[in-house]
């Protein structure tokens, strides 16, 4: 006989064996015992977490000759015959392959047939997102009221794209990710039926790789024993088969990261390179360490239970967080969590993480609040340590053209023209409409070549608007129209934080301090 996967062997023939959606199991067995059955479900949670399985067994519970507290007894013919894969009672359909109108049709027509045998035909469509519009709407008016004898189960993983319309006609049940303890203690169980030596943190490894799908976990334990047969399944080779990284190098990771050792972590990088490790999964498992670390090191209770590693790693976990911020740790982990979202689909996975290490170590190269923070903290400990550093050359010579810059010297004489415009700038302003009018209300009015109009800006969103080719004609025309002759405006940015009176002349101030002087007069 062949030989068949561990999750098609031990997939739960009753109940009782279904791990980890006690309250959809609960819900779904009393509706059985008080005979208050529906007839849609929707069923709808991440893969692996028992949405097919719990449609199945529903199914065969509600045509069991002799359900034991709801669930079948697996003895009858109703039972066999749909364990077997052979009644007509039971309909799988995969919405994937059949999401036609016609194939929805085709359900519509054969529902009007009452059971052959038993007392339900049960509908279960798997990946019902999967369907098109026109087959959703071919399936509405049927599922709202179908015969008395027919019940819908639809199992899907993306919920949001199923339509209303649908989603109000079934009562929807939500399945959970299975926890890791419950994996672990599951795949336990198995493996003692099975006679297989497995050690209790390889089960714990693979649980939590398996990310709450009990399917997943059993296919990796599925890999590791068939790589390894005949032998005890231990936790390193558990990494090796599943190309993963021991803690221990984590640990080593960080710490050179803190030392700002680029070439160790080179180095680390190509170590685990050339023990054939996968590097998605090496970077999931390392922002898995950071969280870890995380919540140690901001935590003032035991948690124990939150963290799921032994005892001596703990130990270990605590020393390291006692070392590193907490702020540093969210930076890592947010740089971490982006090089995640990148590498799966990226073609040269190590120069990414090459780069990435870079970037941690070096936090000069971000601008980042927490890179600040991060540049901050080195500076503090390069004083400590009596580190002098000279300001870099880009700095110096910034500072070096300030303080040379001679400061800017006052016109000789104010043409009339821009007297009368400086003199009446607030009337012309008020003028305007918005956007405009904000923008020339926070410009500084100075005096450009040949004795032209200049509005002074901060650079960005204002010097980008005025500068606009069909904005600056409109501001010329504006003020042209207000002195009657033709004027020309010279527009001007300065950065963010710069005095503007260091490099330009402030005219209106020029323009006051004469009328006061001749009102003195």
């Amino acid at each position: 006989m062949s030989y068949t996967a561990l999750y098609r062997k031990f997939r739960p023939d009753i109940f009782e064996d279904v791990k980890g959606q006690d309250h959809i199991v609960t819900t779904l067995r009393n509706q059985i015992k008080a005979d208050r059955i529906g007839h849609a479900y929707l069923f709808t949670g991440t893969r692996g977490t028992g949405k097919t399985t719990i449609a199945k067994l529903f199914a065969k519970s509600v045509n069991c000759e002799n359900p034991i507290d709801g669930s079948p007894c697996g003895q009858c013919r109703s039972c066999q015959t749909i364990a077997s894969g052979a009644s007509v009672n039971v309909i799988e359909i995969d919405a994937a392959s059949n999401n036609g109108v016609d194939n929805i049709r085709e359900i519509v027509d054969e529902v009007s047939y009452s059971p052959v045998e038993g007392k339900y035909k049960v509908y279960i469509i798997d990946e019902v997102h999967m369907l098109s519009i026109g087959a959703f709407n071919a399936l509405l008016k049927t599922l709202e009221e179908p015969p008395s004898y027919v019940i819908f189960i639809l199992a899907t993983t993306e919920v949001h794209k199923i339509p209303i319309t649908i989603l109000s006609r079934c009562q929807r049940y939500d399945f959970k990710r299975i926890t890791i303890e419950t994996i672990a203690g599951r795949l336990r169980e198995l493996m003692d039926k099975e006679q297989v030596s497995v050690e209790e943190r390889a089960l714990k490894y693979i649980a939590k790789t398996a990310d709450g799908s009990m399917r997943d976990a059993l296919s990796l334990l599925d890999q590791c024993i068939a790589f390894h047969f005949g032998e005890e399944l231990t936790y390193d080779k558990v990494l090796d088969v599943l190309g993963a990284v021991d803690t221990e190098v984590f640990a080593r990771l960080i710490d050179l990261i803190q030392a700002r050792d680029v070439t160790g972590c080179i180095a680390l990088l190509e170590e685990v390179v050339m023990q054939g490790r996968e590097l998605t999964q090496f970077v999931t498992d390392i922002t898995w360490y950071l969280r870890n670390l995380l919540l140690v090191k901001t935590s003032d209770s035991d948690i124990e239970d939150v963290i799921d590693m032994s005892s001596d790693n703990l130990v270990r976990l605590k020393q390291e967080a006692e070392a590193i911020d907490a702020e540093e740790i969210m930076r890592y982990i947010r740089i971490f969590s982006e090089l995640s979202g990148q590498i799966k689909y990226a073609a040269q996975k190590r120069i990414l993480i090459e780069i990435t290490l870079i970037k941690l170590c070096r936090p000069a190269m971000e601008t980042s609040n927490d890179a600040v923070v991060a540049r901050v903290k080195d500076l503090e400990e390069k004083m400590e340590k009596g580190v002098v550093q000279a300001a870099p050359a880009a700095i110096q010579s910034t500072q070096t053209a300030v303080a040379a810059a001679p400061k800017a010297e006052l016109p000789k004489a104010i043409p009339g023209d821009i007297r009368q415009i400086v003199s009446n700038w607030q009337g012309i302003v008020g003028e305007t409409s918005q956007p405009l009018k904000t923008h020339l209300k926070k410009a500084r009015l100075s005096l450009g070549g040949d004795n032209r109009l200049m509005l002074v800006v901060e650079d960005g969103l204002a010097y980008d608007y005025l500068s606009n080719a069909e904005n600056h004609k409109h501001v010329e025309d504006m003020i042209s129209n207000f002195l009657q002759k033709e004027v020309s405006v010279q527009v001007q940015s300065i950065a963010q934080g710069s005095r503007f009176e260091e490099s330009y002349v402030d005219i209106t101030q020029v323009i006051n301090m004469d009328i006061e002087i001749e009102e003195e007069e």
